[in-house]
């Protein structure tokens, strides 16, 4: 992430630990958001295989860019939940999971804040 983002709902999300010019007045602790995309989606990404051009795959980043987004968002909604309006020092995971690497898991996670 370039710099904060907001989402409609007004929760500022940035990878960093503080918001410049917005000091945090409340702490609100850890929250989290993940997004689980199942083998199916990769099965049919491969067999997509024309997608790729130049070594890239449009399905794919397509998918990876929903994923995250959706992890973003519950992230937020749990930062709204408890009251918050920001959400600083936000890391993004991506993990290979299940039986023969079959599911693919995008996390957020971050502190939630009052600026």
């Amino acid at each position: 992430m370039a710099g904060p983002w907001k989402d409609a709902r007004g929760v500022i999300v940035t990878t960093t630990p503080t918001i410049e010019g917005r000091p945090i007045r409340q702490y609100l602790g850890i929250v989290t958001g993940e997004v689980i995309v199942g083998a199916n989606i990769f099965r049919d990404l491969f067999a997509n295989i024309r997608d790729i051009v130049g070594g890239r795959s449009g399905s794919y980043e397509r998918i990876l860019a929903e994923a995250r987004e959706q992890a973003i968002e519950e992230l937020q909604a749990e930062c709204a939940t408890r009251g918050g309006n920001a959400v600083v020092g936000v890391d993004l995971d991506y993990e290979v999971i299940g039986q023969n690497g079959s599911m693919l898991m995008v996390s957020a996670s971050g502190t939630a804040v009052v600026v």
